[in-house]
């Protein structure tokens, strides 16, 4: 059986190297000549919004999924009814505008910021004044690893922002004073089967995340993320694995954002867990049954911003498991990630400080 994949990304690449062992073949589209998973599966090369070549991938694939969420949903679509998209598009569209998303999670009842949605400078202001400073200002649309987002603490930084994102539509939401940011990550299978990862906590640098460790908080936060992950997977009749993450303010949970997708946040699940989030991606949306999502041990997993260090240096690190994307280095740029397993918090911890001493010694670690 072969799966498509829009988007061949490292995503889509950590997803061929979990499905080959279970027999799938992979075909992915995507506008880049050389993308990371074009060397695991043939790779057609053009938009993500070409009628044509989408049409090719849907005729020679069992079922279609992404790599990531800003791919075009009218161009999905346009593809024949019969044609098994997964996740559902209505899930792709919520968590491509920001506004979707958060009335959403308002819907489902499920705590965010308070927010507004600005159109232009005297709604920009409006709305500062009803929410207050300090505030984020982001685009609707296309933000992600920190960009198209400013922090507002004046009224001269409202000006600034305006000039530097007032040509996109925008949201404005209050600045959250949060201890933690935590993700939960699940899987949801044709048949309703459902299984959920332990929480991870997310430490970000420049709006881009530097390290997730897992399992992270108390059972009272685990339990509270996966009532909310469950209430989102139900509405949409989910199939896939889907992420939501969240800021921790006083043992509250307030939802950021979702991904409809295989997640970063996920990725030590690959040697820390019984089933990858990748594998059960690609189980749920063939119709296989879920693997379990138990936890092997205490989890690290830190990316590889920027420039990738040379191979010998990291493995010198002993435990540590190395994954390389094959990609152009680039500044803000993720080229790889590393994952340690340890047998106590206490371990883990070490060795996630030791190595981000090295890697990113500005990054602070709660």
């Amino acid at each position: 059986m072969t799966v498509g994949i829009v988007g061949a990304g490292q995503l889509g690449r950590m997803l061929a190297l979990a499905g080959y062992p279970l027999g799938v073949d992979f075909l992915f589209l995507d506008p880049a000549a050389r993308p990371p998973a074009a060397a695991l599966a043939p790779h057609l090369h053009g938009s993500f919004s070409d009628r044509r070549l989408l049409g090719a991938l849907a005729r020679r694939s069992e079922v279609i999924t992404f790599d990531w969420e800003n791919v075009s949903v009218a161009a999905l679509r346009a593809l024949r009814q019969d044609v098994r998209i997964c996740p559902p598009l209505a899930a792709l569209a919520a968590s491509q505008d920001r506004v979707s998303e958060k009335r959403l999670f308002e819907r489902l009842q499920i705590p965010t910021t308070r927010w507004r949605a600005v159109g232009s400078r005297r709604q920009l202001e409006r709305a500062v004044r009803d929410i207050g400073l300090p505030g984020v200002l982001k685009t609707r649309r296309l933000g992600y690893d920190g960009k198209g987002q400013a922090v507002l603490k004046s009224a001269a930084d409202v000006a600034h922002a305006w000039r530097e994102l007032g040509a996109a539509t925008l949201l404005y939401e209050e600045h959250i004073a949060f201890t933690h940011e935590v993700s939960i990550i699940g899987a949801r299978s044709s048949a309703g089967e459902v299984a959920v990862y332990p929480l991870g906590g997310n430490v970000h640098s420049q709006g881009i995340l530097r390290l997730t460790r897992a399992p992270y908080g108390p059972s009272s936060w685990q339990q509270l993320a996966k009532r909310y992950l469950a209430r989102v997977l139900e509405h949409f009749r989910y199939v896939g694995i889907l992420a939501i993450e969240f800021f921790v303010q006083r043992g509250r949970l307030i939802a950021n954002e979702m991904a409809p997708r295989v997640h970063n946040s996920g990725h030590w699940t690959i040697e820390g867990a019984l089933t990858s989030q990748f594998e059960n991606h690609l189980r749920a949306i063939l119709g296989l049954p879920l693997g379990s999502t138990r936890a092997l041990g205490y989890s690290a997993m830190v990316n590889l911003i920027g420039r990738m260090p040379p191979a010998r240096e990291l493995l010198a690190f002993q435990g540590l498991h190395l994954h390389d994307y094959a990609k152009a280095p680039r500044p803000g740029r993720k080229l790889g990630h590393c994952t340690f397993v340890a047998r106590t918090r206490a371990e883990r911890d070490r060795w996630a400080r030791g190595l981000l001493a090295i890697l990113a010694p500005n990054t602070r670690i709660p």
